[in-house]
């Protein structure tokens, strides 16, 4: 008696869920609050529901990809380093080949999205895809490469804006200063677990090029710098004393990241990176959408 074929649909979920695993799809909450609280400002109020979902597909969408085509880049990268060594990539758990057609979908949903939106975003695409697929080669040329990742982000408050307004201002673009060396700090601070592989690998990074002590006091200045931006931009936009304690709370939240991490003891790392940088987030974003609507 042949034994039935397997479900291919039963496949296909299944290297669907290694893949998302592989992402850190759950992280998308970094990249979601800085597109909300900049969609709340422009529309200055409730956003339309349309803005609201085809906003958050975009920004879905491209983390989707980005996150996708750096595990594929950093595929043999990933499978020398004992730390990441069993990443699903890495570990053959999934097929690049997979990974690459899940990605490529995820870019088609970024797409199709952004068509939805203010005309003038079709013609700045590139612009926002072109670094999201640098990023991972650029760690194999330069310690900036946290940089690069950081104008990933820089870039989320502007594309909003022009998204729903079809015009940049000022304060948007601090904004999206705040949400770039924010990003670059924390990615920054991730980079620390890496320093020994990084070494063998030829794998560039402030901490792997400088030292510990040098790139978590470069965190801090990308943090401040962070701060710095987000005040600027409430003075720009007119934010009220919500949007202010909202500020606050980013940035003691931000303190309280640095204070739980040193040179001597990294075994925070994790709860640094992941825990409070979620929570930040979503903190800011709450007192902005607070403001906005109070």
């Amino acid at each position: 008696m042949t034994e039935p074929l397997p479900n291919s649909s039963v496949k296909v979920e299944g290297s669907l869920y290694t893949f998302l695993k592989a992402i850190k799809f759950e992280h998308s909450i970094f990249a979601l609050p800085f597109a909300y609280l900049t969609l709340f400002i422009v529309e200055d109020g409730l956003p339309s529901l349309g803005n609201l979902l085809w906003i958050t597909l975009a920004m879905v969408g491209a983390r989707t990809f980005a996150m996708g085509v750096n595990r594929i880049i950093d595929a043999e990268v990933d499978a020398r380093n004992p730390r990441t060594e069993e990443r699903p990539l890495a570990s053959g758990a999934i097929s690049r080949t997979k990974a690459l057609i899940f990605s490529l979908v995820a870019l088609g949903v970024f797409v199709v999205a952004t068509l939805q939106l203010s005309e003038i975003c079709r013609y700045l695409m590139p612009g926002v895809v072109v670094p999201m697929v640098l990023y991972p080669y650029s760690k194999r040329i330069t310690w900036a490469c946290h940089l690069i990742l950081g104008l990933v982000y820089f870039m989320v408050p502007p594309a909003v804006w022009l998204a729903v307004s079809g015009d940049l201002t000022l304060g948007n673009v601090f904004l999206g200063i705040g949400a770039g060396f924010w990003v670059a700090g924390f990615d920054l601070v991730y980079a620390t677990q890496d320093v020994e592989s990084d070494h063998q690998q030829g794998i560039h990074s402030i901490v792997a090029d400088f030292g510990l002590d040098r790139g978590l006091l470069v965190a801090r200045i990308f943090h401040f710098c962070t701060v710095i931006a987000v005040v600027v931009a409430g003075l720009i936009i007119g934010g009220g004393v919500l949007y202010y304690v909202g500020t606050i709370a980013f940035a003691v939240l931000l303190i309280y990241e640095h204070k739980i991490i040193s040179p001597d003891d990294l075994s925070r790392v994790n709860a640094a990176f992941f825990n409070m940088n979620g929570i930040i987030s979503v903190v800011f974003f709450a007192f902005v959408m607070a403001d906005v609507l109070v």
